[in-house]
């Protein structure tokens, strides 16, 4: 196996991460590829870490045009959902910056401040690696990781366990399914958020929703509007259970929307909601592959 190919997975999940769709970071990754056969060769001491730089400079360039876009995004942007059961790290030496909460948080730095920290915190680069990788000083490359992480100081949550987790889980489900909207208000912290995300392409909300109860009414409405004759399964999107909603189309089953959940130690932080097309296709080929007996109603 080349260098290239033996590398891949780990640059797909950096090019992922610093983009926030899988797409873009598949073409991320293949654009390199002429690149490094230009110059691959015994004059690269460290094809790997060549390979980072190149790739991570050209998701870098990737995210100029991105952010452009999604200006003129209709609605709350999402970023696409992946399938994490083959690689639940996606190529990295952790989990960090995969859950789709934490990628949505990471629109908020600069380039070079998301890069660092991705780095860092998913792939273990020392600063000395950093600042070559970012074609900086070693002092700079330490900024640019406390920055980004100052930036988002007190939005990223602290990791629950999974016993929690799944408590929390259960009970989001329970008083989502039996419709009580007490119930799911108590799940809910107090500044709980749900973004839908329609791509302007399908129904979905077109600002944020915020506040414990009235997120739990949107929900609850969203289920009752949209819910007859779909059906959902628990899934594994970025390293986390959610849930894929399908319903049956013209060409057999369709995917409506993935639910994920930003859950923390003191409740459910947020529910996002994807329901573009285009970031649901890609997931749902892979996770339908999932089902083990029939699906139920979330």
């Amino acid at each position: 196996m080349s260098a290239f190919e033996a590398a891949r997975p780990r640059l797909t999940g950096l090019a992922y991460r610093l983009l926030g769709s899988w797409a873009e970071a598949e073409d991320v990754v293949q654009d390199a590829w002429p690149k490094w056969a230009a110059v691959a060769g015994p004059g690269i001491a460290n094809p790997d870490a060549y390979l980072t730089t190149m790739v991570t400079r050209l998701a870098l360039t990737a995210l100029d045009s991105a952010r452009v876009r999604r200006e003129q995004y209709v609605g709350p942007w999402l970023p696409e959902p992946v399938d994490t059961r083959a690689d639940p790290a996606l190529g990295a030496e952790t989990a960090e910056d995969l859950d789709l909460a934490t990628l949505l948080l990471l629109e908020r730095l600069s380039g070079p401040e998301r890069a660092a920290l991705v780095l860092r915190e998913a792939f273990a680069y020392d600063y000395a690696c950093l600042a070559e990788v970012l074609g900086t000083s070693e002092a700079a490359a330490r900024q640019l990781v406390s920055r980004g992480r100052r930036a988002l100081e007190g939005q990223r949550r602290q990791r629950v366990d999974e016993a929690q987790r799944g408590q929390l889980l259960a009970a989001f489900v329970a008083a989502a399914q039996g419709g009580d909207l007490a119930a799911l208000e108590a799940v809910l912290v107090d500044d709980a958020v749900a973004i839908s995300d329609g791509g302007g392409v399908v129904s979905a909300a077109r600002r944020p929703v915020h506040g414990a109860e009235q997120v739990a009414r949107f929900v609850l409405g969203v289920l009752e509007k949209f819910g007859q004759g779909v059906r959902s399964i628990p899934v594994q999107a970025n390293g986390e259970t959610a849930f894929l909603a399908i319903a049956e189309g013209p060409e057999g089953v369709e995917p409506v929307a993935l639910w994920a959940l930003d859950i923390g130690d003191e409740g459910v932080r947020g529910v996002l909601i994807v329901r573009a097309p285009d970031k649901l296709a890609r997931f749902a080929a892979a996770a339908l592959s999932q089902i083990d007996g029939p699906p139920g109603r979330l």
